[in-house]
């Protein structure tokens, strides 16, 4: 198995019981990693300092909050190896996460970003499932209109994302410019058609993608699109239009149209794996 690190940007907010779960999901893999980098968004809380003193883990400290795009950019550059996997601090990693994806890795010697499936939870336990494309052709078709991987789920190769430029402080869709651009230079990417993590969606997540505030980044971003020929003009009115609409409506309806039309309902029964 190739040599890989975690990387993991925790927020000065973070619940400790979050973080807990998060780098237990880790450290019980069944391919474990060889690193776990926490960059440490923010001057940390002693409670969350006694968590991270229970692993073994690498902490780059940051002295102000500096947000997840500053974050990845500063943890990239202290990653030891070169393939690199993503993970948040209140999300969850199956057991066999790294192993499917070190597989892949391995079977093709083309790939540079693999992500996977998620599925998502609240405080309420209700569990959806953000399904994205798994094969390279329709990834390229689904990166025109929504992101294409689930951020949380992919590893890369450290080389590739430091020839793109690494991630840039794009507020909202830092991971999603990176993804564009490693498409536009070619490079092949892929997502497991298995579900990898349990993404926490909270009741913040909802706000975080509303609000007047999101409503300049998403016009930047598209473009940014335009400029580069990634879509076209009809592309870029119906994104624009599609992006800005839900951004205004209350969170409670914003809700509504991610659970309803962008989300799938999952039987799956996770609590022998996992109590959420």
């Amino acid at each position: 198995m190739n040599k890989f690190s975690v990387l993991m940007p925790v927020s000065n907010m973070e619940r400790p019981s979050n973080l807990k779960r998060a780098l237990d999901s880790i450290t019980n893999q069944t391919v474990k990693p060889n690193e776990i980098v926490i960059v440490k968004d923010g001057i940390f809380t002693k409670e969350l300092n006694d968590v991270l003193k229970k692993y073994k883990i690498k902490t780059i400290e940051l002295t102000e909050h500096k947000g997840i795009g500053y974050s990845l950019n500063v943890g990239i550059q202290n990653c030891k190896y070169d393939l690199i996997a993503r993970m948040d601090s209140d999300d969850i990693s199956l057991p066999n996460r790294f192993e499917l994806q070190l597989n892949r890795f391995k079977e093709n010697k083309n790939l540079t970003i693999l992500g996977g499936q998620i599925l998502e939870f609240d405080e309420n336990n209700i569990k959806k499932l953000r399904s994205v494309p798994v094969e390279y052709k329709d990834i390229l078709k689904y990166t025109k209109k929504r992101n294409p991987f689930n951020h949380m789920s992919v590893m890369f190769k450290k080389e590739v994302i430091l020839k793109l430029g690494n991630y840039k402080n794009t507020p909202y869709f830092e991971d999603y410019l990176l993804w564009a651009n490693a498409i536009k230079n070619n490079y092949y990417v892929e997502n497991l058609k298995e579900i990898i993590v349990l993404a926490n969606n909270n009741s913040n997540t909802m706000k975080n993608r509303g609000q007047k505030k999101y409503i300049k980044p998403t016009i930047d971003f598209q473009k940014y699109l335009l400029k580069n020929k990634y879509i076209n003009i009809f592309q870029f009115i119906k994104n624009i239009l599609i992006r800005t609409t839900v951004a205004i409506l209350p969170n409670k309806a914003r809700g509504f149209i991610y659970s309803t039309f962008l989300r799938k309902k999952h039987s799956i029964e996770l609590k022998d794996i996992y109590k959420i």
